[in-house]
């Protein structure tokens, strides 16, 4: 039986993804593609820690730096555009190694995910607005009429799934549970094998303090006052990357320069914390490096 085709490497920021994808690729001949959502982005090529130009000029990347930071890329829609790559790919028999630290994107290739259309912010504050005034128990009759599978699996106390439930099919006309059910993964059973690199905890974090260090080095100040200068919403993906919100304070006199590092430190040990955790629960079967 010939191995699969499709290689998926996962792990958290800061673990050697990249180095690892490289070395891979030099093996195997992969096309090199980007799961990671932060970068996706032109504007984050510091702060996303993207490979260089010179270290994408080493083999074929895609995906990467393919959005403008005023674009906000869904899971929907990185699966609609890594598809037809994937297809080609597969048409002409060369390997594909997607490497990144977003589990949603991981799921979507092996489980599926439904692409539920965005709910606008005053949709949703409605939703919680009549949670709140109307109290659960009402708000779970009025539920139960539009989406009664959400209503009976939802736990006593749980207002944001409620609110997300009741708001969907307010904005979409279609229950929430059928959104769901759509779940057909992009890959096909057996098609693919999985790979994580999973660095012990301490030294993860010491690399996260690291990479901080060397953003800095590299012009990470400049980049966030570039995206800044463009008065994009706050709410963008791209603006909630880990370091934006942190410097920016910085460029605008709000914070100390050595506060600002610290403060982006502990953000990128955080989010790389959620992320061994999401992975250890999320693809037990997987082979761990």
């Amino acid at each position: 039986m010939s191995e699969p085709l499709i290689t998926l490497l996962a792990g958290p920021t800061a673990s050697g993804k990249s180095r690892r994808a490289l070395e891979m690729a030099a093996r195997t001949g992969a096309v090199i593609i980007n799961a990671d959502s932060q970068q996706l982005y032109a504007d984050l090529r510091v702060l996303s820690a993207r490979p260089s130009a010179d270290e994408e000029a080493m083999t074929e990347h895609r995906l990467y730096g393919a959005a403008d930071a005023a674009d906000a890329w869904s899971v929907g829609r990185w699966s609609r555009a890594v598809a037809p790559i994937l297809a080609d790919l597969a048409d002409a028999g060369q390997p594909a190694l997607l490497v990144g630290g977003t589990g949603l994107y991981f799921t979507a290739l092996t489980k599926g995910l439904a692409d539920i259309p965005d709910v606008p912010a005053e949709v949703r504050s409605a939703a919680v607005e009549a949670f709140d005034d109307e109290g659960e128990a009402a708000f779970r009759r009025r539920l139960a009429e539009v989406d009664p599978a959400a209503e009976a699996r939802i736990e006593a106390g749980d207002r944001q799934r409620l609110a997300r439930a009741w708001a969907v099919a307010q904005h979409t006309r279609r229950a929430l549970t059928d959104w769901t059910a759509d779940t057909i993964p992009l890959l096909k059973p057996g098609s693919w094998s999985g790979l994580v690199i999973e660095p012990e905890r301490t030294a993860l974090y010491a690399h996260c303090d690291l990479r901080v260090a060397q953003m800095v080095e590299a012009g990470a100040l400049g980049e966030v006052r570039t995206l800044v200068a463009r008065g994009l919403d706050p709410n963008l993906p791209a603006m909630k990357a880990v370091g934006v919100r942190e410097f920016a304070s910085h460029l605008a006199g709000d914070t100390a320069l050595a506060a600002a590092v610290e403060a982006t430190r502990q953000a990128t040990r955080n989010y790389a914390k959620r992320q061994l955790t999401w992975f250890r629960n999320q693809t037990p079967g997987w082979k761990r490096i």
